[in-house]
């Protein structure tokens, strides 16, 4: 569970000085199950940077593949994923299947590395009295933050890829994000960073935004009012959960919510990071 996969399938680029700007999405992509759109969509915003969170890897739901793996060849990028759970109802015991983030890019990594944080929740793990079936989701594991040193041409920025925990309370999810917000404190603001994810929370209320803000982080689509998940049910409300956050020598524009693409339950968010 604690190894990290790795994949190097960004060709070779003849550019002599760093670039000023890279395009970034963040984006649940619901395990990859509807992996053609998802690949459509990515490939049509030309980002240099990926953030993505529910990847499977050998998971019977989406036939076995190696998601990020696949994303990675297609798209041209290099590419680290992080296990999160192996999924015990997507695999068997001689070939697990694990669910994680992936941060792909086009650019090299260095140092990737996982924070599996300290307070999870009990809800996922095996019960004897519940059947190893899909229902059921049973799993082991815990929700991480996969760590990654992005270095654009001698540039380096720390890219924090989140998945906070969906049950509990706020509390768990807001201890989670401290541990990220902690371990980023050490190099920000000598360093940029990126923080981005599904957080499962709307981080906008009062006490969570200060504490981002104390930290040094700014959120990449300001002040305005966005829905990055859809209603689920009839009468439910859509939600605030995904969010990007920047510190240090940088800054992001053309922050936008992609609420028409339905190849995911989450609605993927691209900008522009501006290196100083």
């Amino acid at each position: 569970m604690s190894d990290i996969l790795t994949g190097y399938f960004a060709p070779c680029r003849w550019q002599f000085w760093a670039p000023s700007a890279i395009r970034v999405v963040n984006w649940n992509i619901d395990r990859g199950l509807r992996l053609s759109e998802i690949t459509e969509f990515l490939a049509s915003q030309y980002a240099d940077l990926l953030i993505l969170q529910e990847v499977d890897l050998n998971a019977r739901r989406t036939h076995y593949r190696n998601i990020a793996e696949e994303l990675a060849r297609k798209l041209g990028m290099n590419y680290v994923f992080g296990r999160e759970f192996e999924e015990l109802t997507q695999g068997s015991r001689t070939s697990p299947a694990y669910h994680g983030q992936a941060t792909l890019s086009r650019w090299r990594f260095k140092n990737p590395r996982v924070i599996r944080f300290r307070r999870q929740s009990g809800f996922w793990r095996p019960r004897w009295f519940l059947p190893r079936t899909e229902p059921f989701q049973e799993r082991l594991g815990g929700r991480i933050a996969l760590i990654t040193e992005v270095d654009v041409l001698g540039r380096v920025f720390t890219a924090y890829n989140l998945h906070l925990e969906s049950r509990g309370a706020d509390d768990l999810r807001l201890s989670q994000l401290n541990e990220v917000l902690d371990d980023a404190a050490k190099s920000v603001p000598r360093v940029p960073a990126l923080l981005a994810g599904d957080l499962n929370f709307d981080v906008s209320e009062e006490h969570t935004a200060a504490l981002t803000r104390q930290t040094g982080f700014h959120n990449v689509l300001g002040q305005s009012r966005f829905y990055t998940r859809p209603a689920r049910k009839l009468f439910g409300d859509p939600r605030s959960i995904d969010w990007a956050f920047v510190a240090g020598p940088v800054k992001a524009t053309l922050g936008q919510v992609h609420s028409t693409v339905k190849a995911s339950d989450h609605y993927p968010i691209s900008f522009t990071l501006w290196f100083s």
